[in-house]
């Protein structure tokens, strides 16, 4: 958690797009939202029957944990159409993005609840530790 989906018309993003578009998308997560990389996850689909997109030809679905600002989210959702804009050279017009919010607490990262934005850190170390005890059984 976060996941962002990206599904465009067959064909509309290359697959080096793809990796520069998630790798940006990332960082402009990060950037944002102070949280780590390593709960970023950014998937490309390319099954979106056309009418689906209403004519346009990507669309990115960001679910984000709540307690993000709205400021927050218009700028995860401009950066990350410019990423998809500039990466796969698709117009900036033909490109919907969506953000919505959802609790920390419907959501599991390695079988524990995801933290409250800003209880990362904590978290990390706590799910490190039970990780690492795990593997030491």
């Amino acid at each position: 958690m976060p996941l962002y989906i990206c599904n465009a018309a067959k064909g509309a993003i290359s697959n080096a797009a793809k990796s520069k578009i998630a790798e940006d998308v990332t960082r402009i997560h990060c950037d944002v939202t102070g949280a780590p990389a390593t709960f970023v996850h950014v998937f490309f689909f390319e099954d979106a029957p056309q009418w689906s997109l209403n004519g346009k030809r990507a669309l990115l679905f960001g679910s984000i944990r709540a307690g993000r600002t709205e400021a927050q989210k218009k700028q995860i959702a401009d950066q990350a159409r410019h990423a998809i804009h500039t990466q796969a050279d698709i117009a900036a017009d033909d490109i919907v993005t969506m953000i919505v919010d959802t609790p920390a607490s419907w959501v599991m990262e390695g079988g524990d609840i995801m933290p409250e934005p800003g209880e990362e850190a904590a978290w990390l170390a706590a799910h490190e530790a039970k990780m690492a005890q795990q593997h030491a059984s």
